[in-house]
């Protein structure tokens, strides 16, 4: 058996590895640059010699990767990821076992922080959780019974391209009206600077919602009833124990969730009001790493067959 997990967190900003518990938590951790400008093999490269600084010193049977979709978990590869440019069709998995000479696993960055979350965050003990992250884009990842729900083809959970409103903005490569297009961060950017000349990002928009600045509260007002529609779209389909918020964006949770919760309650079954459990992520940045590192644990040596 072996005594740690090690967990990648591919990031287009940062590349995180973490030496990792069977219980979640983290021994040790190394953060270096992406440095995405340099292409895939300097980040692989780069990828390696962080898992053979955790491997030379420990015992450590399986690495686990979380990273930006779209990819395909069970063939291993790294597909088009927009904010990984030329990362198109990158075998990774394969790559880092004929190196590393051990089980890789890799998933979505936001399954990966589903898991965490629901292992040994906000939802533990819960049989079901969706999570949300809500950041420069909007993601999701459901658990069920502690077990990633992936689909078919590897794009459950994909709820950023989820289509709110059919008349609504075009945003990078994803539908028309998209949730991501009107609920993101950088959504709410962009709202602001189109409606009313507003600069900064999502928090300072948040900030002055609170401090009561009347067009700042009508673009997050309008902002959260497109994230409660698209939060009742996913309570009715596969109706969770508990939804689970995070992303940079829930930093401002404090404004965020009485007026969330009272949105979603609008758009559900009556017999559903009130009984949706929403909750704020627990582990915060830590969980996509974590969650990677507990990813090896959840499938057999047949993953990719």
């Amino acid at each position: 058996m072996s005594d740690h997990l090690l967990g990648i967190d591919l990031g287009g900003t940062n590349l995180r590895a973490a030496l990792v518990t069977a219980d979640g938590e983290i021994v040790e951790e190394r953060i270096v640059p992406t440095e995405t400008e340099k292409g895939p093999y300097h980040t692989i490269q780069n990828m390696i010699d962080l898992c053979e600084y955790f491997l030379n010193k420990n015992q450590i049977a399986a690495i686990g990767i979380g990273a930006p979709g779209p990819l395909d978990s069970k063939q291993g590869t790294i597909l088009s990821p927009p904010n990984l440019p030329g990362w198109d069709e990158i075998p990774l998995v394969t790559l880092l076992e004929k190196v590393l000479h051990r089980r890789v696993v890799l998933d979505n960055d936001a399954n990966a922080a589903a898991l965490a979350e629901a292992m040994i965050g906000i939802g533990k003990g819960k049989e079901s959780i969706f999570y949300i992250t809500v950041s420069t884009g909007i993601g999701g990842g459901f658990v069920y019974r502690n077990q990633i729900i992936q689909g078919a083809h590897s794009c459950a959970g994909e709820i950023g391209n989820m289509i709110i409103d059919r008349y609504g903005p075009v945003h990078s490569n994803l539908n028309k009206g998209s949730l991501e297009s009107l609920a993101s961060g950088t959504a709410l950017k962009r709202s602001a600077q189109e409606q009313f000349g507003l600069d900064g990002h999502a928090g300072d928009l948040f900030l002055l919602a609170m401090e009561g600045h009347d067009d700042a509260k009508m673009i997050v007002d309008t902002m959260l009833t497109q994230l409660a529609k698209g939060i009742a779209n996913i309570v009715h389909t596969v109706d969770p124990h508990m939804i689970v918020l995070g992303g940079g964006v829930m930093q401002s949770k404090d404004y965020i969730m009485p007026i969330l919760k009272k949105k979603v309650d609008l758009f559900l079954y009556p017999q559903l009001r009130s009984k949706v459990k929403l909750e704020c992520a627990a582990l915060g940045t830590k969980a996509g790493v974590v969650g990677a590192a507990l990813l090896s644990q959840q499938f057999n040596a047949v993953l990719r067959s």
